[in-house]
């Protein structure tokens, strides 16, 4: 595995430390008045979901670690573990359901998602940025309200709340964007 810097660390990077394996959250390079520039990085430990604050100098070295991705289908829940299965080899996984935080409603059945392997051990999981759902409930259009920027509240089937144009009705399918929780477009 190659190693960097400590003044190379990017948001997104998996990093070896402390015997865990650590993704990078938020990285400020600082460079104090007196003595040398580093990193401040908040990194989460992939494996148990614990966060950890650390300053590598540009000197550190750190192992960066390469984690595979494959495409996996989503099957079922039960008990707070999602199912996906690989659809070449039809290996099955299962994964936390909070690894998704507050993108798991966006998880529909026979979703394909990409799951991030390291070794053969499975850590973590992506829906993919856009999302159809359909439109279960919204306000009626009211004739004259074409403001360029006014938006109106919409649940999804879903049951997640975005704000959407006043031209989308109830029933419709609509794009969401899942990293930002926003409409993106029709469908």
């Amino acid at each position: 595995m190659p190693k960097i810097n400590g003044n190379e660390i990017r948001p997104g990077y998996v990093l070896e430390h402390n015997d865990g394996l650590w993704a990078a959250v938020k990285v400020d390079h600082v460079k104090p008045g007196k003595g040398g520039a580093f990193a401040q990085v908040e990194m989460k430990n992939l494996r148990n979901g614990s966060k950890l604050n650390e300053r590598f100098r540009s000197a550190d070295k750190v192992e960066r670690v390469r984690l595979e991705q494959k495409d996996m289908q989503f099957l079922y829940e039960t008990d707070g573990m999602l199912a996906f299965m690989d659809v070449e080899t039809f290996d099955q996984v299962e994964l936390p359901a909070d690894l998704l935080g507050d993108r798991r409603p966006f998880l529909q059945d026979g979703m394909t998602i990409v799951v991030e392997f390291y070794d053969a051990e499975a850590l973590n999981a992506t829906v993919p940025q856009k999302v159809t759902c359909k439109i279960v409930e919204t306000e009626p259009v009211v004739k004259g309200q074409t403001a360029a920027n006014s938006f109106k509240p919409a649940i999804l089937d879903n049951g997640v709340k975005v704000m959407v144009p006043p031209f989308v009705g109830q029933d419709e399918d609509i794009v969401v964007n899942t990293e930002t929780m926003e409409y993106s477009e029709r469908a």
